[in-house]
């Protein structure tokens, strides 16, 4: 199947099964960015030293929050 035909399939669908897919695939990339933030932020992960860091910069008492606090609002 190529991505010409799926788009063909999709511009074909009823409004409701294309409002069905979209939250599906919304979803999907939820749950796939979800699953890279936990692996990057896990031990070993590309965020881990981040967070090291973060975290000695809290116990040396060197650590100021963002003013805007933590929305960014």
């Amino acid at each position: 199947m190529t991505l010409a035909t799926i788009k063909s399939a999709i511009e074909g669908l009823p409004e409701d099964e294309k409002t069905a897919l979209i939250d599906w695939l919304l979803s999907r990339d939820r749950e796939e960015w979800d699953k890279q933030i936990a692996e990057d932020f896990s031990a070993g992960g590309r965020g881990a030293k981040l967070l090291e860091e973060v975290d000695a910069a809290i116990d040396r008492r060197q650590f100021k929050p963002s003013p805007q606090g933590p929305s960014g609002s």
